[in-house]
């Protein structure tokens, strides 16, 4: 009877019988040398319990953790995007903003002091400021509107409007005075809103929040039915970034004024750029939208839709509860954030398209719906334990993207309207993208929040994350 040696394959293992029923020639089969494990990884084994090589870190941060991850964010703009003021003739320094020049400038830095990006910036310091008690946030934020503020003042008594500087990269204030654009006024607006209310300077700050208000409500272009809307890249045409870009402000002004038609401004674009924009087969956006283009395609760009989940969140922070245009936003919230948990990666971010997961993990965007959505659970609009994993998640990965010297890695660059997918795959990421500070600084104080508060008992269970504690085996 021909020998044999049997060895057991993990899936479909040789057996007895048929290795008796093999020929001669075919019937050994070589044994692997078998290797102990290490005792640790043998007790791991023998008790079902081996531990995953997560990519983040997954137990729910402290809110110690989130802190210095915010700190380093913080100390590295105070040096990246310090307030320093030049005569424009002499580019000497100006140290003392009671005796300014005739042409006074912000020296560069390597952000731009009035921009868009740095609106929401400066919404985040607010935010953390109070979520922490930390008062460098909120100097931070007061130091540098501060002389924006006294600069433009100083200019707009010299200069009329159409001999003001060009935009240009660190030393714009011409669009502080004259804004001639959504990106210009709303971000900043909203900012300057909710740094007055916080006690920042709230007389100097007014005249300016007056000009960018009336700038949205009555000079941007929009379309017959009211909704804002931009002629490029093509006349007619919807960026669903402006919803940020004007619903906040809008939001902040009517919490500001008490007039509601602030209020009802702002409802109004939700719905009407969610009828035209909103895909409710993926519950996602299309970042672009043009009139007269037919069909319309579907780009679900993730930052994006970062800037309209926000734009929701922000403003059902202050829309009374009794406006009648609360529960339709309430409900597309809801509805675009289901879109948005779906869609999550695998190591917590979210990518760049935000349905193709060929494209890279984007962080602005990331940061932006762990913001929106740890808003939701601390004012009750979703379930903390539906969505409670997914913003422990969400905020662990966007954390790693924070570099030793408060850098935010992978933020993708400033990024027009495309129709392709290339476009988007091939947009650059940089640390210099301004687009990520404000983000990361809004999730932070919001999870600084959710640990105080709804989060404080969230548990890792049988493994997971879990917003309840388990009441029985």
């Amino acid at each position: 009877m021909s020998s044999f040696r049997l060895v057991l394959l993990c899936a479909g293992c040789l057996t007895l019988a048929h290795a008796q029923s093999l020929p001669a020639s075919s019937a050994t089969v070589t044994t692997t040398p078998t290797v102990s494990p290490e005792p640790a990884r043998l007790a791991q084994l023998q008790s079902g319990r081996i531990a995953p090589a997560y990519p983040v870190p997954y137990e729910p941060a402290t809110p110690e953790q989130i802190k210095s991850v915010l700190d380093r964010v913080l100390t590295y703009l105070e040096g990246a995007s310090s307030v320093r003021v030049i005569d424009a003739a002499t580019k000497q320094p100006v140290t003392d903003l009671a005796q300014l020049p005739a042409q006074p400038r912000l020296e560069r830095t390597d952000f731009l002091l009035t921009s868009y990006e740095w609106g929401v910036t400066y919404a985040g310091m607010v935010q953390t400021a109070a979520a922490t008690g930390d008062n460098r946030y909120r100097d931070y934020v007061a130091t540098r509107l501060q002389a924006i503020t006294t600069l433009a003042a100083h200019l707009k008594q010299q200069t009329a409007p159409a001999d003001l500087p060009p935009r240009e990269r660190g030393i714009a204030l011409r669009q502080v005075i004259d804004p001639r654009s959504l990106d210009d006024s709303g971000a900043m607006a909203a900012a300057m809103i909710k740094a007055a209310r916080a006690g920042v300077a709230p007389d100097a700050l007014r005249p300016w929040i007056d000009n960018y208000l009336e700038f949205i409500a009555t000079k941007q272009f929009r379309l017959a039915d009211g909704t804002l809307a931009r002629n490029r890249p093509m006349p007619n045409s919807l960026w669903l970034d402006d919803l940020y870009m004007s619903v906040p402000a809008l939001a902040q002004m009517g919490a500001l004024t008490g007039e509601t038609k602030y209020f009802d401004d702002a409802v109004k674009q939700i719905v009407q750029f969610s009828a035209r924009m909103f895909v409710p087969e993926k519950n996602l956006y299309r970042h672009g939208w043009v009139q007269e283009m037919d069909p319309h395609p579907a780009f679900h760009w993730a930052r994006a839709n970062g800037w309209a989940i926000v734009a929701m969140a922000e403003l059902l922070d202050v829309l009374p509860e009794n406006h009648p245009g609360r529960e339709a936003v309430l409900q597309q919230y809801r509805a675009h954030l289901a879109g948005l948990a779906a869609t999550q990666g695998g190591d917590g971010l979210w990518h760049q398209l935000l349905d193709r997961n060929d494209s890279y993990l984007e962080t602005s965007a990331s940061a932006m719906f762990v913001y929106a959505a740890a808003r939701g659970i601390n004012r009750g609009w979703i379930d903390a334990k539906a969505y409670g994993p997914m913003v422990t998640l969400g905020w662990n990965a966007v954390a790693q993207q924070v570099n030793a010297i408060g850098q935010v890695e992978g933020t993708c660059v400033g990024t027009g309207m495309g129709f392709d997918p290339m476009f988007y795959y091939y947009r650059p990421t940089s640390v210099f993208a301004a687009h990520g500070y404000g983000p990361v600084l809004l999730a932070g104080a919001e999870l600084i929040a959710l640990r105080q508060g709804k989060g404080a008992d969230s548990v890792i269970h049988d493994g997971g994350v879990h917003f309840e504690r388990a009441t029985g085996r």
